[in-house]
């Protein structure tokens, strides 16, 4: 049975950094892509760094550009998110997805709803 199970996350002092990983079991992952998905408190589930199965091709919005990094390692079915310089405003639970039946643009790679199997999230927090 497919499953995602994300860690690495905890708490961090703004301008800090974390990795998180999101393990794959029970389906080859590197056949699907992946994204990340935040949720914040009364604000919806939104998909910010994603990574193609195909070519390895990697989407950010402009809010995390340069600072967060969506990479996969297909040997050990994972995939990470290395995030630095965090701000307030990156905590949120932070959850894993995979798709492998939509092929998208870059732009439009972390659609949300093209997404089925997901884990169940990793708190990061981010204090003064």
């Amino acid at each position: 049975q497919p499953h995602l199970v994300e860690s690495g996350g905890g708490l961090v002092q703004p301008w800090g950094s974390l990795r998180l990983s999101c393990a794959a079991s029970g389906f080859t992952s590197g056949y699907y892509a992946i994204g990340w998905f935040r949720q914040s408190p009364g604000k919806e589930r939104d998909g910010f760094s994603c990574i193609s199965a195909r070519d390895g091709s990697t989407y950010y919005p402009d809010s995390v550009k340069v600072r967060f990094t969506i990479s996969r390692d297909n040997a050990k079915n994972t995939v990470y998110l290395q995030m630095n310089s965090l701000k307030p405003g990156n905590a949120g639970l932070y959850s894993c997805a995979a798709q492998g039946r939509v092929i998208r643009t870059v732009q439009n790679m972390c659609v949300r709803d093209d997404y089925y199997y997901w884990g169940t999230g990793a708190q990061v927090t981010v204090y003064s």
